[in-house]
């Protein structure tokens, strides 16, 4: 059991987002409800003891260098644009990752996006852990594939 329920989550935050970013697709929705769900339960704003920050638990690190080394890509303008039109002017940008949800979710999918590894299909729940371990959680995370992990991406699936 998650902290919200997670079809609306995955319809409300997670489609809208991607699709205005022009990241969508079901595979992409449902890895990055998948993710929100194995790093954060859908329930921490905080990671525990760590600097990890919102559903999605980014680290303002991450957040930054998405900014720094991917985002002036002048291929990418019109997405760097949407980008900082999804922000609040009033608060830090590392902060709207616990305030701004499709802020987070967005700067999730470029946490992917950046990556050449193409995302699995929309209904492998294997596939989607191994995703999100190689490209979200790295070999320096903490995160380990397990049957939970595994669980959690099919219920992102399912939801």
């Amino acid at each position: 059991m998650t902290g919200l329920n997670l079809p609306q989550f995955k319809a409300e935050i997670v489609v809208p987002t991607l699709n205005a970013i022009g990241l969508g697709g079901d595979a992409a929705v449902n890895l990055l409800t998948g993710t929100a769900l194995v790093e954060s339960s859908l329930v921490y704003l905080r990671q525990v003891n760590g600097p990890a920050l919102g559903p999605w638990q980014m680290e303002p690190f991450t957040e930054h260098d998405i900014w720094i080394t991917f985002l002036p890509d002048p291929r990418l303008g019109s997405l760097k644009t949407t980008m900082q039109a999804m922000l609040a002017r009033d608060i830090p940008h590392t902060d709207q990752l616990i305030t701004n949800w499709r802020y987070a979710c967005a700067m999730a999918r470029l946490k992917y996006y950046r990556s050449p590894d193409p995302l699995p299909a929309a209904n492998d729940a294997l596939g989607q852990a191994h995703t999100w371990k190689r490209i979200y959680n790295t070999s320096l995370g903490a995160g380990d594939i397990d049957a939970n992990h595994i669980a959690l991406f099919q219920q992102a699936i399912e939801a």
